[in-house]
């Protein structure tokens, strides 16, 4: 039997456990290739092409050598991915490149050690991703069977059903033969292991909408996974969850319902979402978180987990023949998936609050606890925490994942876009700020809609800024490109040199290009209506009644431009008294007056 004629989704799972698998016998240190989305996907692309149909029946034993050796935090994945097949095979790491075996070990586990973070990887849009959620959520994805039932209490007596794995003595909860679909749920809405609907939560009415042109919910089938979401108005009494969807909980409910076990914290205040820097991006190796307190849920964890749950939903309602791994990933990361540019790593926060809501999210969480309890009785964080508990847990994680993080834009630090050093000493901020003001670049005219552009694009300006008007360093608190990410220029906390007279009162925010005829991509423009400020508000650096202008009406110049202009007049924020203060014609400007982003310095700071 040829390659080409096996079970492709079969391959594909035998691709993931064989991955995941050499982790068991390589050593540490053996890659010499950059730590790239690419590599893996080349890692995977090379598995491809040469798994053995023998390997390819007996793929989840690989998962359980891996869970054995990971010890307990791995439990949780070993019962809801690999199932009930047992079969033990062995395999030969020999089966890749020498290079890509050691690419392997070095991405195959997420963890970290002091300020450096290990198993991610560079991908094509900027962004930093964890490989081991991601390869998680594309194999639930491919299982197919995703709605788990749930012990129906959380002490540690054995599960009523199911099978005890060798060596392990965990507990298979009994996985329903069925994917999770809500249009599975008989007529009367009720079932014996999914129950009745709750009215007021529909998996195609989901709290929070996507932003983005293009994208579009992933799947409006997926399940709000639990009968029990009944306590979504103050003073309902939660009922515990009696299922979960397996997808969800590998990828991301059970890391994050254990990061907001230690105490109430708010997503700020928390050391969640922590971004790093790489130490070059030509052919990353050592990636530097910023914040020494970092929780494992970093910025690169949450990428890795929202994009292994979008892709393994995507492989989960996609029929046979299902893509190749290594093709479906180049797509994701590139210009989207089968052609649809919605779907693409670029908006996978968007995506992800299309996919999920706070109500489902939290019954995810709570779940995920409570199996989590199940299965280790001793486990130091969950050990005698009551439901009552749990659940409150469950919905602080939820609330502040989807206000704090996916209600926020993506924002490129300034290492990632290869910032040269501040001159000089920055003056601090007194926040928050009363005003959001608008510009465009001008210069850069066209917009830029990839990272290589736009980071291109950011090193230019501060150039311009610093080596031509001798500025401190670029102008702007942020800059938004039309790749869907924010980039980082003075920041939240420093003050900028944007707008005449009012840096210190403001935050300066421009569009990369020149829209005095046409507009910005509309996923910009929602990032500088709604996005940005919305997270600057409830983060305290924006006041709740801030006022938004454009640079021309605190600044004789034709900045933001007229198209532009015109469009922030009709938003609900533009502080329409205050008049433009544009003096002349464009027409009659001379031509030796440098354009808007060019206004001597003596007159921006």
């Amino acid at each position: 039997m040829s390659l080409r004629s096996r079970n492709p989704t079969v391959v594909a799972q035998a691709v993931l456990w064989i991955l995941l698998g050499l982790v068991l016998r390589l050593e540490p240190g053996t890659a010499t290739l950059p730590l790239l989305m690419d590599s893996v996907i080349q890692a995977l692309e090379e598995l491809e092409q040469k798994v053995p149909a023998t390997k390819a029946s007996h793929t989840a034993s690989v998962w359980l050598l891996f869970a054995q050796d990971s010890g307990r935090h791995d439990l949780l994945h070993h019962v809801l991915l690999e199932g009930q097949n047992l079969k033990a095979t062995k395999l030969d790491p020999q089966q890749l490149s020498p290079e890509l075996q050691g690419l392997t070990k070095d991405v195959a586990q997420h963890g970290i050690r002091g300020r450096q973070e290990y198993g991610v990887v560079l991908a094509p849009d900027g962004s930093t991703v964890a490989v081991e959620p991601l390869l998680a959520g594309l194999e639930a994805g491919l299982q197919g069977n995703r709605v788990v039932n749930l012990p129906l209490d959380s002490t540690a007596t054995p599960l009523d059903a199911g099978a005890t794995f060798p060596d392990t003595g965990a507990v298979v909860p009994d996985v329903r033969a069925t994917s999770p679909r809500v249009r599975d749920v008989p007529p009367d809405g009720t079932s014996a292991d999914v129950g009745a609907m709750p009215p007021n939560i529909r998996a195609t009415n989901l709290d929070v909408k996507p932003t983005s042109p293009g994208v579009r919910p992933i799947s409006p089938d997926v399940p709000v996974t639990s009968p029990d979401v009944q306590a979504s108005s103050p003073g309902a009494k939660a009922r515990s969850p009696t299922t979960v969807d397996s997808l969800l909980v590998v990828t991301l409910a059970r890391d994050l319902g254990l990061a907001f076990l230690q105490s109430p914290q708010t997503w700020s205040h928390s050391g969640l979402g922590t971004e790093g820097c790489w130490d070059q991006l030509s052919a990353p190796r050592t990636f530097t978180l910023l914040d020494s307190t970092a929780s494992p849920v970093t910025m690169a964890f949450l990428n890795g987990a929202l994009d292994g749950a979008l892709l393994g939903d995507y492989l989960n309602r996609t029929p046979e023949p299902r893509p190749p791994l290594s093709r479906l990933l180049s797509q994701y990361y590139g210009a989207g998936v089968a052609g649809d540019s919605g779907l693409r790593s670029n908006f996978r926060r968007q995506n992800t609050a299309a996919l999920t809501s706070a109500p489902t999210l939290t019954q995810q969480v709570w779940g995920a606890l409570i199996l989590l309890q199940r299965l280790e009785p001793t486990h130091p964080q969950l050990r005698g925490m009551s439901q009552e508990q749990l659940f409150e847990v469950a919905t602080n994680a939820a609330k502040e994942f989807t206000e704090a993080f996916l209600g926020c834009p993506a924002i490129h630090p300034r290492c990632r876009w290869g910032a040269a050093p501040y001159r000089g000493s920055p003056s601090p901020l007194q926040l928050p700020l009363g005003f959001l003001y608008v510009h465009h670049t001008y210069v850069p005219a066209p917009p830029c809609t990839d990272f290589p552009s736009c980071a291109a694009d950011m090193r230019s300006m501060q150039r311009f800024h610093q080596d031509i008007r001798g500025w401190d360093d670029i102008g702007y608190s942020f800059v938004i490109g039309s790749d869907g990410y924010v980039y980082e220029g003075r920041g939240w906390h420093w003050v900028g040199a944007h707008t005449l007279g009012h840096n210190s009162r403001g935050f300066g925010v421009a569009f990369v290009g020149n829209y005095t005829a046409e507009l910005p991509a509309k996923a910009a423009l929602q990032t500088m209506q709604d996005v940005l400020p919305g997270c600057a508000v409830r983060a305290g650096l924006l006041r709740p009644d801030y006022a938004l202008l454009g640079h021309r009406q605190l600044v004789r110049t034709d900045c933001p431009g007229d198209a532009l202009f015109k469009l922030l007049s009709t938003w609900p924020r533009f502080a329409a008294n205050v008049k433009p203060r544009t003096a002349r014609r464009a027409s009659r400007r001379s031509k030796r007056e440098p354009p808007p982003i060019i206004v001597p310095a003596t007159g921006l700071q």
